[in-house]
């Protein structure tokens, strides 16, 4: 048996990792929490006996995550900009074959759009009054809406997984 003998170096984390790992976390607590909210709180919320409950329950969720979701959105936007910039990659969105990132850039852009301008300025004044008009169609609304986000949201992580790999066309 012989014995081997490591060497111990100090650990340095590459910058380029770094921001990889942040943007990761940040689109897994950004995308999970869609999944909840599109999956338990809204349909949750939809299930209460009337629209003045519903609407605090999704409210109390909402009015948490929404500052949560704010940071992951921002976290994920800068990192993903830090990561072309640092790889040069921009010049990557004039070929089609990257269309997995014109796919990321998209979807941020339109929940950038959503968190930060039309959901505190209009869709929450909007949602509320249409609840308390009629739950059960504002909530299905919700939840179709959020749904076809979440499904957008996973295809376009999994096309940057896999894209990110080389392993699309």
């Amino acid at each position: 048996m012989y014995a081997q003998i490591v060497e111990l170096r100090p650990m340095m984390i590459d910058e380029l990792a770094l921001a990889r790992a942040i943007h990761v976390l940040a689109l897994v607590h950004w995308i999970g929490g869609l999944a909840v909210v599109t999956t338990i709180v809204l349909p949750g919320a939809r299930g209460l006996p009337n629209a003045n409950e519903a609407i605090a329950a999704f409210e109390a969720f909402e009015r948490r995550f929404a500052s949560q979701v704010r940071i992951s959105i921002l976290l994920a936007g800068l990192s993903g900009a830090f990561m072309l910039a640092k790889l040069d990659a921009w010049d990557r969105f004039q070929y089609v074959s990257f269309w997995w990132l014109d796919l990321m850039v998209a979807v941020w852009g339109l929940f950038a759009l959503m968190v930060y301008v039309l959901e505190p300025l209009v869709i929450h004044r909007l949602f509320h009054e249409f609840a308390l008009r009629n739950k059960d169609r504002a909530f299905a609304v919700a939840i179709g809406l959020h749904a076809v986000a979440l499904i957008i949201s996973a295809f376009a992580v999994g096309a940057g997984v896999l894209g990110a790999h080389g392993e699309l066309p």
